[in-house]
């Protein structure tokens, strides 16, 4: 029987490295300054300048022979949203730029997997008995390009993170869409298409 062995990862942040411990992404986790553990990250009032990079990624990975994959509809359990300490960076000059900086990535994690269960939602619509692992990319593509856009705009919106009001507004647009998307939530088996 021929056996697919399929794992892609689809990364934000642009590098991965093996053997760490993500973090999946849950509601009830909330991001803080200790999470950002890149060797790169610091507080020092002698700096002129402030950044931040995520740490956050879209990550699917899976392992199931021809016939498996071919009857399996609903791979929620397979695209996660993960935050990773040791690449996350922090740098500010002083603790209330840092607390900024990481509510922007709160945000961010967020529509990490607000993203990933849309990924969630296109699989299942498109996924056909006869579809292939060739079905994936495209929606990968597509959404994760769209993700980083809306990333950049509410980044450079925002000022990264320092328009509180406004970063909160659509942190909360974003909460919203999450919670539309129920159904695709990683444990969740959506309701069934009717035709």
């Amino acid at each position: 029987m021929k056996k697919y062995s399929f794992f892609l990862f689809i990364l934000f942040s642009g590098s991965f490295i093996f053997g760490q411990e993500p973090i999946e992404w849950n509601s009830d986790f909330i991001l803080q300054v200790e999470d950002y553990q890149s060797p790169e990250s610091e507080i020092n009032s002698e700096l002129t300048f402030y950044s931040i990079y995520s740490g956050a990624k879209i990550d699917l990975s899976f392992n199931m022979n021809s016939v498996s994959f071919m009857f399996t509809k609903n791979f929620n359990d397979k695209v996660k949203a993960v935050f990773q300490k040791k690449l996350a960076v922090l740098i500010a000059p002083d603790s209330i730029t840092a607390m900024q900086l990481v509510q922007f990535g709160r945000y961010d994690f967020d529509l990490v997997e607000l993203y990933t269960r849309k990924i969630r939602k296109k699989i299942y619509e498109e996924k056909g008995a006869f579809s292939d692992s060739g079905l994936f990319q495209p929606i990968f593509n597509e959404l994760q390009e769209e993700m980083n856009m809306v990333s950049a705009q509410v980044f450079k919106a925002t000022d990264f993170g320092k328009d509180t009001e406004l970063l909160q507004k659509e942190h909360d647009k974003v909460i919203d869409e999450i919670n539309t998307l129920s159904d695709f939530c990683k444990a969740c088996k959506p309701r069934k298409i009717r035709k």
